[in-house]
């Protein structure tokens, strides 16, 4: 008779581990980015549609796998008591290029609705430092952001 742990571990050989790797990052950035999009208490629909242009750019998902993992991430990001759950798993699985760009994902996040709250520019900092991004590279990452973005988004 099979234990319970010894089918796991045989599911665990099935599911390839860089799959697995994949998802644990796709969802920790996507929980970041609607950490972004919330914490004004503002739910803001460019926000919202900022983060799926992100994300699909970022991962190449179709519309509704997007949509899929924003819904993930929303719960994730809802249960979560802290930040560092989802900057472990960036850290571990992006490099410090890697890194510097979800910052600037998480720039076009806060600049999306042509304002930044404090409350959005704290949290940037904060996730910033975390995974090790310099004060330096998050104001150019935030610079670069608003230029990206044109004239209306300079916050």
């Amino acid at each position: 008779m099979l234990t319970l742990q010894l089918v796991w571990q045989l599911i665990k050989k099935l599911i390839p581990a860089e799959a697995e790797s994949d998802q644990a990052l796709e969802l920790a950035m996507a929980a970041l980015l609607v950490r972004a999009s919330v914490i004004d208490d503002v739910i803001n629909e460019a926000e919202f549609a900022r983060i799926e242009e992100v994300l699909t750019r970022r991962f190449g998902l179709s519309q509704e796998a997007v949509r899929t993992l924003i819904e993930e991430a929303r719960h994730a990001e809802a249960e979560a008591i802290d930040l560092y759950r989802f900057t472990r798993v960036v850290t571990d699985h992006l490099d410090q290029e890697g890194r510097k760009v979800f910052i600037g994902m998480l720039w076009e996040v806060v600049l999306a609705d042509g304002r930044i709250d404090p409350y959005e520019e704290n949290l940037v900092w904060r996730v910033a430092e975390l995974i090790g991004v310099s004060t330096r590279d998050r104001v150019t990452l935030r610079k670069a952001a608003q230029e990206r973005l044109g004239p209306s988004r300079r916050a």
